[in-house]
């Protein structure tokens, strides 16, 4: 995982020790070495992350960090306070000030890249919906941004099966305005959400008649909750427990003896993100719905992949991303063997195949015809073949028979006579439906949109030529041959 991390701190010593330590990591690190100038670093560098030192000459990090989160340039950027100081006040005066985290020096190296890496997934989540807010903006169908979500009324559940300890969380979040619920083990608590519609869950780690880590991963792997936030409590002599459950996937701890205010605090800045990426997934869901969805496959449409895309590319500085067009192979005989309505068929059944085989925040559009695209933020050649890779071979396993509304037909009798097609096309007689796909990657093949599908759409003619049903990386396929 690469990202960009700006280290705000006045001392050189402590600035160049934690850029050793990400650097060793594979960041990108910029620092400032005060408030004003960490603001407008961060307006025009967009860094993924910011670590902010409290303790600074003239406007110290509670004021900075106030100025970053009211800036809509930059309230989207996770920050993450480090200071000396370490009483519960100060953690709470800055995550009040809008602050993800607050870390005391001298900062333990696994607990600050737990934190990283954390928030920067995290992030680049948020950026996606906010680039396809931004989008739909732009298209003209959506209303201006709203003010950030009132937390009070979000539904919390409580997993502790200890009465006193579960009984001092909800009365502390009880007096944010929240309703909680509480669970005493995995049982009641999967009942619960699947029940109720949950923005947050609280689960501590000294619940004894099962593994408590066992059981924050079952609710995040379970439909109902894999995308509600997780805070974990727990003691000191658990913090190795801790950082396994966000390897696991929570999104925040708090370690006990329990303060009140910081709980309150860590709870209201979870729910508020959650909160504003429901928004966003609503507004966004509503406004494509109304006039870039593709009817027939449900997929974003040509025109808002253009824009989407455009937007991306437009970001300074220019993001990393992989782009990949898919072309169903042979697509005219099954239209021609079997009409047009087969064809829609064929279409809509890869249509969900590759949907049910990319990540959350990556874009799938139908491109037009049989042919698709798929946008993938953050992803360099290796990982954009590997993934291009595994949706060519999802969609060769699916039996294009069923498809075609022809159940009792066998896959032996549906070879390339029943296609139309000639009997030499013998890998789609084993293969009756499969893709071809080109990939593109930002940077390294081109540098605007237009190149970005130019290349893949080259990487793809490629890989027909050379058969069919394979993928075709942008840079092989000018290497083997310069003057496409």
């Amino acid at each position: 995982m690469t990202a960009r991390i700006l280290i705000v701190d006045d001392i050189p010593a402590n600035t160049r020790l934690l850029e050793a330590k990400l650097a060793a990591e594979y960041f990108q690190v910029a620092s400032a070495r005060e408030g004003a100038e960490a603001l407008e670093l961060a307006r025009h560098w967009q860094p993924d992350l910011i670590l902010l030192d409290v303790m600074m000459p003239g406007m110290d990090g509670f004021e900075c960090c106030r100025r970053l989160k009211d800036d809509p340039a930059t309230l989207h950027i996770p920050v993450v306070m480090v200071t000396a100081l370490g009483e519960a006040t100060e953690r709470v005066v800055g995550l009040d000030a809008g602050a993800d985290d607050f870390l005391s020096k001298p900062v333990e190296y696994t607990t600050l890249m737990s934190r990283v890496r954390s928030l920067i997934r995290l992030k680049r989540m948020l950026d996606e919906w906010r680039a396809r807010a931004e989008t739909v903006r732009a298209l003209g169908l959506s209303a201006q941004p709203l003010p950030p979500p009132s937390v009070s009324g979000a539904r919390v559940l409580v997993v502790d099966d200890w009465d006193g300890e579960a009984t001092t969380i909800r009365a502390a979040l009880a007096e944010e305005g929240l309703t909680c619920l509480r669970a005493r083990d995995g049982i009641e608590a999967m009942a619960l959400a699947a029940a109720n519609p949950l923005d947050l869950i609280v689960v501590s780690l000294g619940i004894t008649e099962e593994d408590p880590l066992a059981l924050a991963s079952g609710l995040r792997a379970a439909d109902a909750t894999h995308a509600v936030p997780q805070l974990l409590i727990g003691d000191i002599a658990e913090r190795e427990r801790l950082q396994r459950g966000f390897e696991l996937g929570a999104n925040d701890w708090l370690l006990l003896p329990l303060d009140p205010h910081e709980l309150r605090a860590r709870a209201r800045n979870q729910i508020r993100r959650k909160l504003y990426q429901d928004r966003l997934r609503a507004d966004l869901g509503e406004a494509i719905e109304l006039a870039v969805t593709d009817p027939l496959t449900g997929l974003y449409n040509r025109r808002y992949l253009t824009r989407h895309l455009q937007s991306l590319m437009d970001q300074s500085p220019p993001p990393h991303l992989a782009l990949m067009l898919i072309d169903v192979d042979f697509f005219k005989a099954v239209n021609d063997a079997h009409g047009h309505a087969a064809g829609d068929r064929v279409l809509r059944a890869v249509a969900e195949v590759l949907r049910a085989n990319i990540r959350a925040f990556d874009t799938l559009a139908r491109y037009g015809g049989e042919e698709f695209v798929v946008i993938m933020p953050g992803a360099g050649p290796d990982q954009a073949a590997a993934a291009a890779e595994r949706l060519r071979l999802a969609v060769a396993e699916l039996p294009l028979a069923p498809v075609l509304g022809m159940p009792g037909l066998g896959m032996q009798a549906l070879g390339t006579q029943a296609l139309g097609m000639p009997a030499e096309n013998t890998p789609m007689a084993a293969h009756p439906l499969t893709v071809s796909i080109g990939v593109g990657v930002s940077g390294q093949d081109a540098d605007t949109a237009e190149e970005l599908i130019a290349v893949s759409d080259g990487a793809l003619y490629a890989a027909k030529r050379a058969g069919r049903n394979r993928v075709e990386l942008a840079r092989d396929a000018l290497e083997a041959d310069p003057a496409a």
